[in-house]
């Protein structure tokens, strides 16, 4: 009987204790959490800065330096110990129409985050930085390694031996990046972004921003558009939405990468502005129709408003089910790849379930010929396989011009993108005489710098300068990106310009722009595809 006592209390003893293990304690203005997960971390109580993370007893801090919303936010910090059985201790840090959260979880080793604004925050690019130290988790994103490198453009891309680097380089799709992350012995970091992380950001499924850059310190971002990328410039496509940005968490493992749907349910029981729990949420589904079959695994459905955005893939079928959306009127597209190809309007009630089929009003005319597929991207051209992970002068790439090609030849040849004073490509084809007189030429674009746009020469004809198109002002392919507006150029030529036979046709596709700049920051545009017909 003594010894099942004993045992019992022996037993009581180790529950207390490892129950004590998961709290908060103050030293000075330090709050320090521990997770009782194997992560102990510290926040600056006057400032809402990270100023300490400890996995397993390994600092994956850098040395003097913090984590934190911006470039730091100034903030004033409370806590409080809530939720089911007190299992969560939030950190609530403010800052004028700002709010941070962090959030640690019973056992999670995770500091769990939110952001709330309610107007535009003067800390610039509005993001979560993680400091990391390169010795503690030197393995990044390989293409966003900066060390030993030297400054090509701007601040932000490097060149390292022969190859160029850049912190854009380790961007993502928005719609295929709920984990990133960097690693090192015995310890992971990174940055989750679950479920309806990014609705509150703007740009759609396919925007792209930073998620890592290796420099003398590992910086591991959350930047949903830097969450807002307010004074950013980051080819910004749409307004910027107000209101919860998140929950995001930054997670540590013993190198692993860690799933990405993790339980954000709990963030509805701590008293957060703006969050909206799953049971005040509704959803949409439907069917897609309307894509030609090749294009049927590559197909997707968006939704915005003015207060959030979602997205879903399509199964092979063309049906979706939409993420949990917060109540209101949206927009819906349908995406060929990452063409706009359909949209209407949706309405999302809480608790409910709205269909919605979608069709593409996609025109497709009968061409004489084709360069590429509209789709959107670039995908196929020219250095389009590489233009999201390095620079266009990268040693890597291919020569961009002036390039002449021939129609039928492999599109491989034809560039993804022209540059002003680099040169135009040339475009070389015949007709039979059945495919003379007067013809339509279309020329799709996803993106343009400094009001590039297409004027062709055929022939000797000239064909007429059209407006400089909307676009973001940002330096775009350079970046990494081809992701802006897209535009389709419809130049109508006229009977007697085209010859029939044997005779070459020759077409010659100039950047026009009343604005300058030089090689590759000189006004470009990049191409989707290019039909005759």
């Amino acid at each position: 009987m003594f010894k099942k006592l004993a045992a019992f209390v022996f037993g009581a003893s180790l529950i207390s204790s490892a129950a004590a293990a998961f709290g908060l304690t103050t030293s000075g203005s330090s709050f320090i959490v521990d997770t009782d997960g194997g992560l102990v971390f510290t926040v600056n109580s006057s400032n809402g800065d990270v100023t300490s993370m400890k996995f397993n007893g390994i600092e994956a801090r850098a040395l003097f330096l913090r984590s934190h919303i911006g470039s730091g936010i100034g903030a004033s910090c409370s806590w409080v110990r809530t939720g089911n059985d007190n299992n969560y201790i939030k950190i609530t840090c403010t800052a004028g129409s700002l709010t941070q959260y962090y959030v640690a979880r019973y056992k999670d080793p995770a500091i769990h985050m939110a952001t709330y604004i309610t107007a535009e925050p003067s800390v610039g690019e509005l993001r979560f930085i993680a400091r990391l130290s390169r010795s503690a988790v030197p393995n990044g994103h390989p293409n966003a390694a900066i060390v030993g490198g030297t400054a090509i453009e701007g601040s932000d891309v490097f060149k390292v031996g022969s190859q160029t680097r850049s912190k854009f380089y380790s961007s993502r799709q928005f719609i295929d990046d709920q984990v990133h992350g960097v690693t090192g012995s015995g310890v992971g970091v990174f940055m989750i972004i679950p479920g309806t992380g990014y609705e509150s950001s703007s740009g759609g499924p396919f925007m792209r921003d930073i998620n890592n850059q290796g420099g003398d310190v590992q910086e591991l971002y959350y930047c949903e558009f830097c969450l807002l990328s307010l004074n950013s410039g980051h080819t910004q496509t749409e307004s910027y939405r107000m209101g919860l940005h998140g929950p995001y968490a930054l997670w540590f493992t013993s190198g692993a990468t860690p799933s990405g749907s993790i339980d954000t349910a709990f963030w509805s029981g701590l008293g957060v502005n703006g969050f909206v729990p799953t049971t005040s949420r509704g959803r949409v589904t439907g069917k897609a129709s309307g894509i030609p079959s090749g294009f049927a695994s590559f197909q997707s459905v968006g939704f915005s408003n003015g207060a959030a955005q979602y997205w879903a893939r399509t199964d092979s079928s063309g049906s979706f089910t939409s993420p949990y959306m917060k109540p209101g009127t949206y927009t819906m597209t349908l995406y060929k790849v990452e063409l706009a190809v359909a949209s209407q309007s949706v309405s999302v009630s809480a608790g409910g379930v709205a269909t919605s089929n979608i069709a593409s009003k996609e025109a497709n005319p009968a061409v004489i010929w084709q360069i590429g597929d509209f789709d959107g991207t670039p995908r196929g051209f020219l250095n389009a396989d590489m233009i999201e992970w390095m620079h266009p002068s990268d040693s890597r790439m291919h020569g961009w011009g002036p390039i002449t090609f021939t129609v039928g030849s492999a599109i491989s040849g034809f560039p993804m993108a022209i540059f002003k004073t680099i040169g135009p490509v040339t475009v070389r084809f015949t007709l039979t005489s059945a495919q003379g007189g007067a013809r339509t030429l279309q020329i799709g674009t996803t993106l343009a710098f400094a009001g590039g746009r297409p004027q062709v020469v055929i022939n000797g004809w000239t064909g007429p300068a059209p407006a400089a198109p909307s676009q973001p002002d940002s330096r775009g392919v350079t970046r990494g990106t081809w992701r802006g507006n897209n535009n389709m150029y419809t130049v109508n030529i006229p009977s007697g310009v085209l010859t029939t036979g044997s005779t070459v046709n020759v077409l010659t596709i100039n950047v026009i722009s009343g604005s300058s700049g030089d090689m590759f920051l000189s006004p470009n545009f990049v191409f989707d595809a290019l039909r005759l017909y």
